[in-house]
């Protein structure tokens, strides 16, 4: 068993309190990413896992047993960091099995499991190349070769592909969610790149600012987002925001005055809301409707981006600190300084109280 249970995390640098009491259930075999801004403590909490960083209170069991205290190498954790750190004077085969042989293992066994881990990561033609005649890709996958010859409990994933251009960081993630089904091993992987946690995660942990902001799986974050941040994080692009004013409220439905005066209906549970109190209406680029069936509000293009199978409007709108970022069909067209009126259905919008915190959806 390979479950992580964090309970209580706190970390602190001095008076600087970077996690402020992380509770968290990671299951055996489970693929989890956590994602954040640059800052948030997404890093500080992968090395608390990996006994990289001592904690300061809390408590961490990794496969049931107390890990607080634990020397790195006897957690059963492997780590895979941003940058590569091979050996440029040894061979692909001589870099994976160096931690093995540093270890006493047979010379046997090393060569078995580098052979085994080669083969999973298809790089049995470059084990006796020296890093320098790999590509930046081939040097990950070795990287991360050496840490499966050593058949950890858990991996730990530490930004692997920020270094990568983007075809390869395609590829690579491709190859890690290969990786995972192949080995059925806990993942834990960090990322500021939301398109990577969506496309890796059984679940994401949203960070911010040394807080679980929300945990839950890539679809349930996009679709039912907690708050604010989390709605703004979770998208690419991210979700459109535009201040108003809560004109009414009842179970199925809420009416919102936007700053240019228009009124919108939106599908929320909003018993709860003040009428007559400040709300944000969020609603994301792909969700904007053109058929002039809901209620729409109007912006002025500032810029266009056409991306052959569709285009990106940006337009300027009362109420939105923000330009609104709009994806619609390649056909659609509109020029800089144009008034473009985009729709607003009631079942694809989401209402946030002042506090940030969100209505609950109900269907349309």
């Amino acid at each position: 068993m390979a479950e992580v249970v964090l309970r209580g995390i706190r970390k602190s640098f001095g008076e600087i309190e970077t996690l402020h009491g992380i509770d968290l259930d990671i299951k055996d075999g489970e693929f989890v990413v956590f994602v954040g801004p640059s800052g948030c403590g997404k890093s500080t909490l992968l090395r608390t896992i990996a006994g990289l960083e001592d904690i300061t209170s809390g408590e961490l069991t990794i496969g049931g047993e107390r890990c607080n205290d634990t020397p790195p190498s006897k957690r059963g954790v492997a780590m895979v960091f941003q940058s590569y750190a091979l050996y440029p004077h040894m061979t692909v085969a001589e870099n994976m099995a160096f931690g093995l042989k540093l270890a006493g293992v047979d010379k046997k066994e090393m060569k078995t499991a580098v052979d085994r881990a080669a083969k999973i990561l298809q790089i049995e033609h470059l084990l006796e190349r020296k890093p320098k005649a790999l590509s930046g890709g081939q040097r990950q996958r070795v990287a991360i070769g050496r840490a499966i010859v050593r058949k950890p409990n858990v991996f730990l994933f530490d930004e692997p592909l920020s270094n990568l251009d983007a075809a390869l960081r395609v590829q690579m993630r491709i190859e890690i969610t290969k990786l995972h089904r192949e080995l059925k091993t806990t993942m834990v992987y960090v990322t500021h790149d939301q398109v990577e946690a969506m496309t890796l995660a059984d679940r994401i942990v949203v960070l911010n600012a040394g807080n679980v902001e929300q945990v839950g799986s890539p679809l349930e974050l996009y679709h039912h987002p907690r708050n604010l941040f989390v709605a703004g994080f979770i998208g690419s692009p991210k979700m459109n925001f535009i201040e108003g004013k809560l004109t009414a409220a009842g179970e199925g439905q809420a009416t919102v005055q936007l700053a240019d005066g228009s009124s919108v209906t939106v599908a929320v549970d909003a018993r709860d809301g003040q009428v007559g109190g400040k709300v944000t209406l969020g609603i994301r680029p792909e969700h904007v409707a053109f058929d002039g069936t809901v209620s729409s509000v109007g912006g002025q293009v500032i810029a266009v981006e056409h991306l052959g199978e569709a285009t990106i409007f940006y337009l300027q709108v009362a109420g939105a600190a923000e330009p609104l970022v709009v994806r619609a069909d390649a056909e659609h067209d509109a020029k800089p300084g144009e008034t473009l009126q985009i729709g607003l259905p009631p079942g694809r919008c989401y209402l946030f109280n002042e506090a940030g915190i969100a209505f609950q959806r109900v269907k349309a």
